[in-house]
């Protein structure tokens, strides 16, 4: 039986002699009849050989069903020179004659060099259309402009002006999940409860649907974009556009990020301020154990923070019932299968510990100097020229390295001084160094603040539960407790050491 293979990309859609309605007619021509089988593969990049209707035709040919193969051009069953001939090769062999419209290939050694100089040529053609187009997305990120709508929550894509802009109603909706993450409320509890409290409201999501996910909400909040920087080129998807056309999940592309020197940055519209966003992700970083639930028989106050100071190991909730008396304790022993530590057998008991923590807890939360000692210099005019210093350093980092990059192509020239050119190279590598340290510097400083602003916040919230409430129940403790401690350590002697954020 007589095939004919047809295949267009997408970006090939609308180019004179690849449309499929084309190809099909002239390879009905070329086979002079109209009792063929058709393979089509529309929409699909000659760059894998991951096909369903290529697919197809290969295990036709290998059941014997096909005799002819009739296609416009070897470009048509793979854009890669290696992958065209090892399918030619592999129909030849199992007696089936290819026949081409733009060409005659015929198999002899010269049939097979110009063969493989036209798939060379394809191949060359694509890599060089896949390099324009990478080269002109990123020159356009570095003029400013934002090259791909990523559909982000809380902005519309403008294509034209090449930027995000806020869409009021969505970054209402921003503000409400990051307010209700960071801010005491009788609302929710949660990221789950957030979404939960979206859904029941009927706020519709990107994709306009009425239900949102605890993950939905989780994105929005790691989302730096939100604060009015928008990062491009920072993840590399090389390759991914295969990964439809695998099954199996361990051949499948891993999306991986960029050298963050490689990183653009794009200002867009702030939603959010950079404090908030920071301190939810403190609170994210902690939000598992901060909502975590228990069995009311069971609870343990300070479950997932205390840790033995001798083995290492955390010290987890254990129940045991001695002589008919229950008893609960904080134990670091791991008795389960494949445990790298056993523990060293230190046991706390729970009633005793909870007792010491909460008691230290009171004494921060009724001391307004505690407060006091958290609180940062608030000083716009330093924090203004803090972030001009970033951003001055960072222009003079890139135009050390643009003319370091030029430098090297000078090197390269015969008529040109080398040695004056290799000094000027190491000066600037200096200097690029000097440079780096500076804004490590100030970077690390900026931190060290917005996490001490971070912690006062913390400590601010958790005053609020404490004073606003009458009686304090198991939840109101414990997220007290997790809002303000990183970790408590105890030794073999019992002695307690508590760990603030």
């Amino acid at each position: 039986m007589i095939a004919i293979y047809a295949r267009v990309s997408t970006e090939e859609q609308g180019k004179k002699g690849y449309s499929i309605r084309n190809q099909i007619q002239m390879c009905k021509e070329k086979a002079a009849t109209n009792e063929v089988i058709q393979y089509v593969d529309e929409g699909f990049s000659g760059e894998f050989l991951e096909r369903p209707e290529l697919e197809r035709l290969r295990k036709d040919v290998k059941d014997g069903v096909i005799t002819k193969l009739v296609c416009y051009d070897p470009d048509r069953l793979s854009r890669k020179l290696m992958n065209a001939l090892i399918i030619d090769e592999e129909f030849r062999k199992r007696g089936v004659e290819m026949v081409y419209v733009n060409g005659e290939f015929a198999s002899t050694p010269e049939g097979q060099l110009f063969y493989s100089l036209r798939g060379a040529i394809s191949e060359f053609e694509k890599a060089k259309i896949n390099e324009r187009m990478t080269s002109g997305r990123k020159r356009k990120a570095i003029e400013g402009k934002v090259v791909k709508n990523s559909f982000i929550y809380g902005y519309d894509y403008d294509k034209e002006a090449g930027t995000y802009k806020k869409n009021e109603y969505e970054a209402k909706v921003v503000k409400l999940i990051f307010d209700l993450f960071t801010e005491p409320n009788n609302k929710v509890k949660g990221i789950n409860g957030i979404a939960n409290l979206l859904t029941e409201q009927g706020v519709p999501t990107k994709k306009n649907v009425g239900v949102w996910h605890r993950q939905v909400v989780r994105q929005i909040l790691l989302n730096e974009t939100y604060t009015g920087v928008h990062y491009q080129n920072k993840y590399n998807t090389e390759g991914i556009l295969a990964n439809k056309y695998k099954k199996n999940e361990d051949e499948k592309v891993k999306v991986t990020i960029r050298n963050e020197e490689e990183w653009i940055k794009t200002k867009i519209p702030k939603i959010i301020s950079e404090d908030q966003f920071n301190y939810a992700q403190e609170l994210l970083s902690q939000a598992r154990r901060r909502w975590a639930n228990s069995t009311a028989e069971r609870q343990y106050l300070l479950s997932g923070l205390v840790r033995c100071e001798n083995c290492g190991n955390t010290m987890t909730g254990a129940y045991q019932n001695n002589w008919g008396t229950k008893s609960r304790y904080y134990s670091d022993k791991k008795n389960y299968s494949g445990a790298k530590n056993s523990g060293c057998g230190n046991k706390v008991k729970a009633e005793e510990l909870e007792e010491s923590v909460w008691h230290a807890i009171k004494n921060v939360l009724d001391d307004p100097k505690q407060v006091e000692e958290y609180i940062p210099s608030n000083d716009d005019s330093i924090a203004n020229f803090e972030s001009e210093q970033i951003e001055k350093l960072e222009e003079e980092i890139d135009k050390v390295r643009k003319g370091r990059k030029k430098l090297m192509q000078l090197f390269a020239l015969d008529d040109m001084d080398t040695e004056e050119i290799r000094e000027s190279i190491i000066e600037l590598r200096e200097k690029e160094e000097l440079l780096k340290e500076q804004l490590d510097k100030i970077q690390k400083d900026v931190k060290k603040k917005s996490e001490k602003e971070s912690s006062l916040r913390m400590l601010e919230s958790a005053r609020e539960i404490w004073l606003k409430n009458e009686k304090i129940d198991f939840d109101d403790k414990q997220q007290i407790i997790r809002m303000l401690v990183k970790e408590i350590t105890i030794d073999k002697k019992e002695n307690v050491r508590i760990s603030f954020f």
